[in-house]
């Protein structure tokens, strides 16, 4: 069994994958547009103009794989009630992407000294996906 991480951006997949590719190193490891979908667009899926979306991507950063989509292109994405948690080696590391993740997102909670770790924080990046940044001990 295992569970993955697939998030829908709504219309701004790409983006964010640059964005990650930029700030967090993310590999792109797959990415399939709506338009190429092997059995034909079934109408009412996507609206229309949508068909260079991203209906499905895999993309790395570390060792771990997320799946994401466009999904239906409707409009702003909404990430609510769960964060990525991201774990780093070094202080230093921490507070480059950590800044990095919140330049135009929203800090939820300043990166500091916590007792479990040397740095620790959250923030909502420009998409809305809340990251758990951290020091591993």
């Amino acid at each position: 069994m295992e569970v993955q991480t697939y998030l829908f951006f709504d219309g701004r997949c790409d983006e964010a994958i640059a964005f990650y590719r930029r700030v967090l190193g993310a590999e792109i490891d797959m990415l399939m547009r709506f338009k190429d979908h092997p059995g034909g667009m079934q109408p009412g899926m996507i609206p229309p103009g949508a068909e260079e979306k991203v209906m499905h991507a895999s993309f790395r950063i570390g060792d771990t794989t997320i799946l994401a989509s466009d999904g239906r292109c409707l409009g702003k994405p909404s990430f609510q009630g769960f964060a990525l948690a991201l774990s780093v080696a070094t202080d230093a590391e921490a507070e480059r992407v950590f800044a990095a993740l919140g330049d135009g997102g929203q800090v939820q909670m300043p990166l500091a000294k916590t007792f479990f770790s040397s740095r620790f924080g959250t923030v909502a990046d420009r998409f809305g996906v809340s990251w758990m940044v951290l020091v591993r001990a």
